[in-house]
């Protein structure tokens, strides 16, 4: 097929895939509680993508379809009865003493709408003791600091970087926080209530753990770009918990701890703030809003393991990210997904030159894992999101050929931004000096 037909067709596929709704259902016993997803209208006829939760732990997904006319949560109740396993035990993490004091950093910019919803959600989490802290990054008008002192005053501690970055966001964050352990989301999700106990009480079990992380499901699946991204498994990494441990590196992880993205994301993460701190905490040259692109999360996640200290991914401790809404966001997301790969591996490297051993002993299954994680995805069918491994629309191969022009890009992007950073630095100086 030619490459302009092909083209076309990637095009109508795309345009094809229809909205889903998004609940989660509740099972107890004989009993069951159906509940849209937040934001959601009730749940009707058609296709929904449904969190399944038993006794309140998150224990899968499943695409389900109402026919109309039907009860929606007797169908989508069976279905997961027979389909959605019980609840792994919660172990030892989970059933640990208080969680310790926490901070919750949020770093944004020009999104007061979304923030707010964001907020009200970490507002309304059960944690005995915690503060939040939002960071305006490198804001254009006063809206962000307005929201704070209008809404949120004594309840949010507002905090500005001047300078543009994610990663010299979260710096600065972790700077300001008290809390013990500081947590991190963005400020697109909507939190689970349990969130944050969830995701912290892991290192009042655990004295060696550094980093803890946890599931991110869709708000919404409107968009046809939304559909696709979830159907590829979205930002999910499954409903088994799991430690990582670098004394004890994963026999089915050849590529530890160079595979960060398989340990979590950036909106769902916490760490011990002391360990964080130790190692510099964010490579300020990585992440969206700098040339490197993204990538800082995945630094933060390999240097903490670097240092000995144990990095556990969660699964009960939920939020729900609302999804970029267009083909131009995909587009967006995919080169950068690629440049934000490669600009961590080298600050890794740059910042940690005793890893290049074990880099370049793992570099042939890397780029073999690369070729795989950029292939063109087929698959057959149509259909909606359902087990996140389960793909049920081809990955266009636009996004897999931007993917791997971002992942050419990483490195120079990443160099790039560490220029960029010391210019600011001896700019700033000069600025004081004259001052």
């Amino acid at each position: 097929m030619a490459r302009s037909a092909r083209a076309q067709e990637e095009i109508r596929r795309f345009l094809d895939i229809e909205p889903v709704q998004v609940a989660e259902l509740d099972l107890d016993g004989d009993e069951a509680v159906l509940r849209p997803g937040p934001g959601s209208p009730p749940v009707t006829y058609g296709e929904v993508f449904v969190l399944v939760r038993r006794g309140g732990r998150p224990v899968g997904t499943l695409l389900g379809r109402v026919p109309e006319g039907a009860d929606a949560k007797a169908v989508l109740a069976a279905r997961a009865r027979a389909e959605c396993a019980p609840a792994a035990s919660p172990g030892r993490a989970s059933q640990s003493g208080e969680p310790p004091f926490t901070s919750v950093v949020v770093a944004t910019r020009e999104r007061a709408g979304q923030l707010a919803r964001a907020l009200d959600s970490l507002l309304a989490q059960d944690h005995p003791r915690f503060e939040i802290v939002v960071v305006d990054n490198a804001p254009v008008t006063s809206e962000t600091r307005e929201l704070i002192e209008r809404k949120y005053a004594e309840r949010v501690r507002y905090v500005c970087e001047p300078v543009p970055g994610l990663a010299v966001a979260h710096n600065t964050g972790l700077a300001a926080v008290r809390g013990e352990v500081v947590a991190f989301t963005d400020d697109d999700v909507v939190a689970d209530p349990r969130w944050l106990t969830e995701l912290t009480a892991p290192f009042a079990a655990d004295p060696g753990l550094g980093c803890c992380t946890g599931l991110i499901l869709p708000a919404r699946l409107t968009t046809p770009a939304q559909v696709l991204l979830e159907s590829h498994g979205g930002f999910a990494k499954g409903f088994t918990p799991r430690t990582y441990d670098p004394a004890r590196p994963p026999g089915d992880e050849p590529l530890f701890p160079f595979t960060a993205g398989r340990f979590g994301s950036g909106a769902n993460m916490a760490f011990r703030t002391a360990v964080l701190r130790s190692v510099g905490g964010f490579d300020p040259a990585t992440g969206a809003g700098t040339s490197a692109r993204g990538g800082d999360d995945l630094y933060g996640f390999v240097r903490v393991l670097a240092q000995g200290h144990r990095l556990r991914y969660t699964p009960s401790a939920l939020v729900w990210h609302h999804h970029r809404e267009t083909w131009r966001d995909l587009e967006t997301q995919a080169y950068g997904y690629g440049a934000g790969l490669t600009a961590y591996l080298t600050a890794v490297l740059v910042n940690r030159p005793a890893l290049l051993p074990a880099f370049l002993a793992r570099l042939p299954r890397g780029l073999a894992h690369a070729r795989a994680l950029t292939a063109v995805r087929e698959t057959e069918g149509g259909g909606a999101p359902g087990d996140h491994d389960t793909r049920t629309h081809p990955w266009p191969r636009r996004l897999s050929r931007l993917q791997r022009r971002g992942m050419v890009y990483g490195p120079v992007g990443y160099l790039r931004a560490r220029r960029a950073l010391r210019a600011s630095v001896q700019t700033d100086q000069r600025v004081q000096g004259a001052g």
